[in-house]
């Protein structure tokens, strides 16, 4: 699996977003800012949907580098409790049933899932009871 930026995703069997932790402060950011003062640190892969909103226009390119035939998605803010909030995509789920408070995994999904060369984004599925 070939992440869209290097350093985005472990290299476990079930990856995880990599974000970094201050050594002075101990907050957590995303993504890993790859300076001395954070260290890496493998993210939860469970959060909870905290806001969305739906992409329904083809952003311009660059920066986007997705498929030519948009199909709007879910941009969804994860919380990862005691962590940080991130922004990725939500997948799996008709735009009527996503609520705030879902339960969520990560799952990362293609850019262009027509390409098999495609680089992974970070995204995520409803988990619990809300799959």
């Amino acid at each position: 699996m070939r992440a869209i930026a290097e350093g985005l995703f472990t290299d476990e069997a079930q990856p995880r977003l990599i974000g970094g932790k201050d050594r002075e402060t101990g907050r957590i950011v995303f993504p890993f800012p790859g300076t001395p003062a954070f260290e890496p640190v493998p993210l939860s892969s469970d959060g909870t949907l905290w806001s969305y909103t739906v992409q329904r226009f083809r952003p311009k390119t660059p920066p986007y580098l997705g498929p030519e035939a948009f199909l709007p998605w879910v941009v969804a803010y994860v919380e990862l409790p005691g962590e940080v909030i991130v922004e990725a995509r939500l997948n799996d789920v008709a735009f009527e049933d996503v609520k705030v408070g879902m339960a969520v995994r990560f799952a990362p999904s293609q850019l262009n899932p027509e390409d098999p060369e495609s680089p992974y984004i970070p995204a995520y599925s409803p988990a619990g009871e809300a799959a």
